[in-house]
């Protein structure tokens, strides 16, 4: 405890500063993500798989809204930051992790828990590594847009495709299969390629649009609580086939960047020198003429 110096009141003061609300409420959406993360892991070792698998879209989607609540409210943090690294951890790493494991991956005894840990491992580290690159002075102006890697919420819903799967009446894939798509899913968040990051997406909405984006919206979040299975599916199978697209695009700008740059560099052609004769001189005379 820092000792109350007398010549110096504000130093007391300044510890007990009131933090104003606004700083507050994205950390209690972060809190109710980890809340739902948790909450997934009990359901799973209950064996109440689908409540399990809800409270990871739930998580996933408070984590979507406290970052967009946070700038929209100017009540961004270190504190909040730090604290949202720690929940996706939890709610995109260890809990769809357990969620496979409990689900199928346990018939493989240890081999199913190394997939699982491994995945739990893979969304730790892709989380590490996207808090250290955030203020990387060497990334592109357009690297904005991309992720490196898939980013841990999508990975953890595209990584339970089987279970949504089995709740539309497939067939259980072999124990086997599903290890090998979890370990692919987990190579993929840890892995350098370039994902669309939608961050600069939506941010302005022309006025005439703005009706037709709430019909949207509402449409969507219908269509996912009548039918959440067949749009997960859909949107995990969708988000796997567009990553291709996401790696061509950064190619493009990469390549139009560094031409650009080239053309920069390289110094222009000096332009041909010309010779321009000196105009002969002429013999006039500048007296007037003779009158005749």
């Amino acid at each position: 405890m820092t000792p109350f110096d007398p010549k110096y009141p504000e130093l007391r003061r300044r510890r007990f500063r009131p933090i104003p609300v606004r700083m507050l409420v994205p950390n209690v959406i972060t809190l109710l993500a980890i809340c739902a993360g948790l909450t997934a892991i009990r359901l799973s070792t209950e064996g109440r798989m689908e409540l399990a698998v809800a409270a990871i879209v739930f998580a996933a989607i408070l984590d979507g809204i406290d970052g967009r609540v946070a700038r929209l409210i100017k009540g961004q943090s270190k504190f909040g930051a730090e604290l949202d690294s720690l929940a996706d951890f939890v709610n995109f790493g260890v809990a769809p992790g357990l969620i496979l494991y409990f689900w199928q991956l346990h018939e493989l005894n240890n081999g199913g828990w190394i997939a699982a840990m491994v995945f739990a491992i893979s969304g730790g580290l892709r989380l590490a590594r996207f808090n250290a690159s955030i203020d990387d002075p060497n990334k592109p102006a357009f690297a904005a847009n991309y992720f490196t890697g898939v980013p841990a919420p999508m990975g953890a819903i595209t990584v339970l495709l089987p279970i949504y799967l089995g709740f539309l009446g497939v067939p259980m894939p072999p124990a086997t299969l599903t290890a090998f798509y979890t370990l692919l899913v987990a190579f993929l968040m840890v892995s350098r390629l370039p994902v669309f990051s939608g961050k600069r997406v939506g941010k302005r909405i022309a006025p005439e649009m703005v009706l037709p984006v709430f019909v949207a919206v509402v449409f969507f979040v219908a269509l996912l609580i009548g039918y959440p299975w067949h749009i997960l599916s859909a949107g995990s199978v969708a988000y796997l086939i567009s990553l291709p697209w996401g790696w061509k695009s950064y190619r493009d700008q990469e390549r139009k960047l560094a031409a650009e740059t080239q053309a920069a560099s390289t110094p222009a052609p000096a332009a041909a020198a010309t010779y321009t004769p000196a105009a002969a001189p002429t013999d006039q005379d500048d007296r007037p003429a003779h009158l005749h």
